[in-house]
């Protein structure tokens, strides 16, 4: 069982995603367990305070690094193998390949979500990977760390079902966007189902298959 850990001032974010769908299949089948961390729980005095005015002058609050630090070793303390991962804008772009990787590994898992202006930077001592999910700012690290939670637990076998479910998604092979697909009824409103997806001649289906998905490919780039 992969564990997931998720340190974030707004775990209430969480909810919807972690209990819905294929991630309430995978905890349901035991292959991954999520944990949310309240970083409040670890702010300092009586206001639980969490963040403070960046040395040098700027706008904008930085999250401490006090409260970062207790709330990475308490996770540490139930998962001491558990590779943290700080999700920022500067960190390496994520693709399907490294999903693929990580549901592999087995390693467990301690996400970082930042918030306004970011973070003392002295946290990176703590840091195993740092994580982008593309070259735009979000207001925090709550949905990036959701998307890359999902496109990794979707992987872990057995979780999507379908032998070959993961096999021939888009980018399962770095590169090729998955083919057009199409269901019953065989006619809507003039537009009719390719001819031979009717066949019943694998080798032909494969075969167009695989030169849709070249020309999707291709014409996305």
């Amino acid at each position: 069982m992969i564990k997931i850990q998720v340190i974030t001032l707004f775990p209430e974010m969480f909810d919807g995603v972690l209990n819905s769908s294929m991630m309430w299949k995978a905890q349901e089948k035991q292959a991954v367990e999520f944990r949310l961390i309240n970083l409040r729980d670890f702010g300092l005095g009586l206001r639980k305070r969490v963040d403070d005015t960046p040395y040098g002058g700027g706008d904008g609050m930085l999250l401490m690094a006090e409260p970062l630090f207790s709330a990475i070793n308490h996770a540490k303390e139930r998962c001491p193998n558990a590779k943290v991962v700080l999700m920022t804008p500067r960190g390496v772009r994520w693709v399907q390949s490294e999903a693929q990787k990580w549901a592999d590994s087995n390693d467990d898992y301690i996400f970082v979500c930042g918030r306004y202006e970011g973070y003392d930077e002295r946290i990176l001592t703590l840091v195993d990977m740092q994580v982008s999910v593309g070259d735009y700012v979000l207001t925090g690290g709550e949905l990036p760390a959701m998307t890359i939670i999902d496109s990794v637990v979707r992987l872990i076998p057995g979780v999507l079902g379908g032998e070959t479910s993961a096999s021939i998604e888009s980018f399962s092979d770095g590169e090729t966007l998955e083919f057009p697909q199409y269901t019953r009824p065989e006619v809507f409103k003039g537009l009719e189902v390719p001819k031979v997806l009717l066949t019943g001649n694998h080798a032909e289906i494969a075969k167009w298959r695989k030169s849709q998905s070249l020309k999707i490919s291709s014409s996305d780039k």
